[in-house]
């Protein structure tokens, strides 16, 4: 993950028009919040800015914010609640973790709004241990499921999950495996192989029994992903999944036993890198796959954000996601702070993706529990200690759109300016939100209009804007 060198200040403003008809009589506030990439403010809430009239000889950088051009749907921002996070959430004393988790998942208050969660099915590699739901001893198969359990979900992952559940109903859940049982494994391994074709079928069933359970605990799956980057042999779990064998797994089994079991979960491939964009665009060519496919997944470790938009041109019916990030440990604050905005929440939502979820919720103060050979460096978007919690760059990020970009919020245009990335969207109780990065190393002076309202807006370096005009 490329991590670029400039210092950045994040800033995020919240403007609230507080006129029905938002005509820009300066009788009409805007809400600012904050944050400086030398973290002395973070994502604090400033002194509220009256709305101007758009003086008619502005000559300054103006952001034109455009409701009437509209694209994707928002379904949320969050992040991948681990195993391992649900684990150290689920160890601090239940005070102390109602009121983080009212912090993370509330709507009021000091809430950030999180409204989007992916899950592991099974282990990821930051579980503590590596399982499936069909562990077997070694020459044993089940392919019709008679010993699928999630019993040992039920002792961390579910709890926290029925407690998120109770404070933001309206959560979304992806779920993603890392690999599928061993015994389907060529290899018998948890570590790379493949999905032998023989078990296409226990596959597909495997998912079918994961949802049934998940929502006999009251969670209901929003959306699958057919594999965690397919194409990493190295990560401990992991499988390698070529476009051909997942197109011939959706096409062959999992759509079908989609279709019988009438599971209305939706079919995401892919969920790696956008360096690869052929792996998509191969499987969304086979016609019989793609009725079962509902979009594509990317992660950002290679390749070119602007590339995830050419598999919205070749299949614009099908939508687009963008599922993990990893911030690493050290953190080096203002820079992936730029580059995770630039990159993922104006870079992202610019070329479709309907959400944005960093990698991971949680981790403790040594960057654990992962499964040997998991990740050692990946950085919480907070970090657990017993009962205290540090909140780290992730949770900023997130928290400067989660909390005003809420779930059926629409994308709509605003321009491109240099130096100054930027994504605006209309939310349900249509606001107009802008999020705003300055990208420069000296303080920009620039204007932000919608219509004849305007706001005029000095930044040090690095901004994030949310502009809501009736």
């Amino acid at each position: 993950m490329e991590i670029r060198t400039r210092i950045i200040v994040l800033i995020s403003f919240t403007l609230i028009a507080l006129n029905a008809c938002g005509t820009g009589t300066g009788q009409s506030t805007a809400e600012v919040w904050l944050t400086t990439s030398d973290q002395r403010i973070l994502f604090e809430q400033q002194q509220s800015i009256l709305i101007e009239t758009l003086p008619e000889d502005y000559s300054g950088t103006i952001i034109r914010i455009q409701p009437e051009n509209t694209f994707q749907t928002i379904d949320g921002f969050g992040y991948t609640l681990t195993g391992g996070s649900a684990r150290l959430l689920n160890e601090m004393d239940p005070d102390a973790r109602r009121v983080v988790l009212e912090e993370l998942f509330g709507t009021k208050g000091n809430s950030i709004g999180v409204s989007y969660l992916r899950l592991s099915i099974g282990a990821s590699d930051l579980s503590d241990s590596v399982f499936t739901y069909s562990d077997l001893p070694v020459g044993e198969t089940d392919p019709d499921m008679t010993h699928f359990s999630i019993e040992m979900e039920k002792v961390h992952l579910v709890p926290v999950l029925k407690e998120i559940l109770e404070i933001f109903p309206e959560m979304k859940i992806m779920g993603s495996p890392w690999t599928p049982p061993l015994w389907m494994k060529t290899n018998n391994h948890s570590i790379g192989g493949s999905l032998k074709p023989e078990f296409y079928d226990a596959y597909a069933l495997y998912f079918v029994k994961y949802i049934q359970a998940m929502q006999q605990e009251g969670i209901a799956i929003d959306a699958i992903t057919v594999q965690n980057e397919p194409l990493h042999l190295g990560n401990n779990p992991s499988l390698l999944m070529k476009a051909y064998e997942q197109a011939a797994f959706i096409r062959q089994s999992l759509g079908p036993a989609f279709r019988e079991h009438q599971i209305n979960t939706r079919i995401v491939i892919y969920d790696h890198n956008a360096d690869r964009i052929d792996y998509p665009l191969e499987v969304l060519a086979d016609e019989e796959a793609r009725q079962y496919i509902d979009g594509t997944a990317f992660h950002l470790y290679g390749g070119r954000v602007d590339d995830i938009s050419k598999v919205h041109e070749a299949y614009p019916d099908k939508n687009l996601y963008f599922t993990e990030q990893w911030v690493g440990h050290p953190q080096d604050f203002p820079n992936d702070m730029a580059w995770h905005v630039r990159e993922l929440i104006v870079g992202a939502t610019r070329n479709w993706c309907r959400n944005i979820l960093e990698w991971n919720l949680a981790a403790d103060p040594e960057q654990k529990p992962h499964t040997p050979g998991g990740c050692t460096r990946c950085l919480g978007a907070i970090t657990i200690d017993g009962n205290e919690i540090e909140r780290n760059v992730a949770y900023y990020t997130i928290a400067h759109a989660s909390r005003f970009v809420r779930p059926g919020s629409v994308r709509i245009d605003s321009d491109v300016v240099r130096g100054l990335p930027n994504v605006a969207f209309i939310t349900p109780d249509n606001q107009a939100v802008l999020i705003v990065l300055n990208d420069t190393r000296r303080t920009r002076e620039f204007g932000i209009a919608m219509g004849q309202d305007f706001i005029p807006a000095q930044l040090s370096p690095g901004a994030l804007a949310t502009y809501i005009l009736k």
